[in-house]
C-alpha cells in the first residue's frame, strides 16, 4: 500500500521550507560545494535529504530511503535498486546547479518504488508553490488540479527539449539540421523536475534523455504517465528505475513517440 500521499507532501513542503528556501540566493561560497567538475551540491541538499529521510524512516519504518547524496557518499547504495522490496528514491535539490546560481528552477522530488515499479511521485517546485503529486492508476494533479495532456495530430512543430548525446557522434550534425526543421527545440532547464512538470502541464510535448538517474527520472515518468503521456527507453523497453542505461523519450502519446523515435532514427 502507499503511504498517505498528503503526509509525503507535507514532508516535502517542511524540507524545503526549513532547509531549502530560506537558502536560495543567500548560500555563502563555503556551503557550495562541487562534486566533480561542473556537478555542486550544497548545504540545503544534504539538509533537506536528511530530514526527508529521517521522517519517511519514521512513517515507513524498515522501508529502504535511497536519495541522491547518500548514493554519493555510499556507492553501495545504487545495487539497493535492484531490490524488489518498497523503496523512496530522493533528490532534495534537483536542479541544484541552478539553485546555487540563484535561478529558481529547481524542485524536491521523492518517488515510492516497489518491484522496480514507481508507484508514487512527488515533484515540489519550492518558489513557484507548486506541488505535483501522481499515484498509480490514480492520475498526476498539479495542487489538487488534474493535469491532461493533450494529444497532438503530428509531430511537426512540436516542442521539446533533446540531450543529442544520446545519438551516434557522426550522425549529430545532419541530425540537428533535420530537427530544427521540424521541431521547436528549446535547451536544457538543468532541472529534469522543472522539465517532467512543463511536459505534464503541456508546456513541452517531448523530451529525449541520455544519462539516467533514478532521482532524476523515476518521479518524473509517473508523473509524465499519468497526466497522460508516454515514456519509454530510446530502445522501445519500458523505464525501470533500477537500470542504470542510456536513453529515454517522453512524448505525448504512443503513437507520437513512435513517429519521433522512426524520425530521430532514420539516417
Amino acid at each position: 500500500m502507499i503511504p498517505d500521499p498528503d503526509k509525503i507532501s507535507k514532508f516535502i513542503r517542511e524540507a524545503a521550507e526549513l532547509d531549502v528556501l530560506p537558502r536560495f540566493r543567500s548560500l555563502a561560497d563555503h556551503e557550495i560545494i562541487e562534486k566533480s567538475p561542473g556537478d555542486v551540491v550544497t548545504v540545503a541538499d544534504h539538509d533537506a535529504e536528511e530530514r526527508l529521510t529521517r521522517l519517511l524512516r519514521d512513517l515507513t519504518p524498515g522501508i529502504l530511503v535511497v536519495g541522491e547524496e547518500a548514493v554519493h557518499s555510499d556507492a553501495s547504495l545504487l545495487d539497493k535498486l535492484d531490490t524488489d522490496e518498497p523503496m523512496w528514491i530522493l533528490d532534495p535539490v534537483d536542479g541544484t546547479a541552478n539553485f546555487a546560481a540563484g535561478c529558481s528552477n529547481f524542485a524536491v522530488m521523492a518517488a515510492y518504488v516497489v518491484e522496480g515499479k514507481v508507484r508514487g511521485s512527488w515533484i515540489y517546485a519550492p518558489v513557484a508553490k507548486e506541488m505535483v503529486v501522481a499515484m498509480e492508476g490514480d492520475g498526476a494533479r498539479l495542487n489538487g488540479e488534474k493535469m491532461q495532456i493533450a494529444h497532438p495530430e503530428g509531430i511537426e512543430g512540436l516542442k521539446g527539449r533533446i540531450n543529442y548525446g544520446v545519438f551516434d557522434k557522426h550522425r549529430r550534425p545532419a541530425l540537428r539540421e533535420r530537427i530544427a526543421e521540424t521541431f521547436n527545440v528549446d535547451k536544457s532547464a538543468r532541472c529534469a523536475g522543472h522539465e517532467f512538470v512543463t511536459l505534464a502541464k503541456g508546456e513541452y510535448d517531448f523530451r529525449i534523455y541520455k544519462k539516467l538517474w533514478a532521482w532524476d527520472h523515476a518521479p518524473g515518468t509517473l508523473i509524465h504517465t499519468e497526466a497522460g503521456g508516454y515514456s519509454a527507453r530510446i530502445d522501445g523497453a519500458p523505464y525501470k528505475p533500477n537500470e542504470r542505461t542510456e536513453g529515454l523519450m517522453c512524448a505525448p502519446t504512443q503513437e507520437s513517440w513512435d513517429q519521433i523515435h522512426d524520425f530521430m532514427m532514420r539516417d
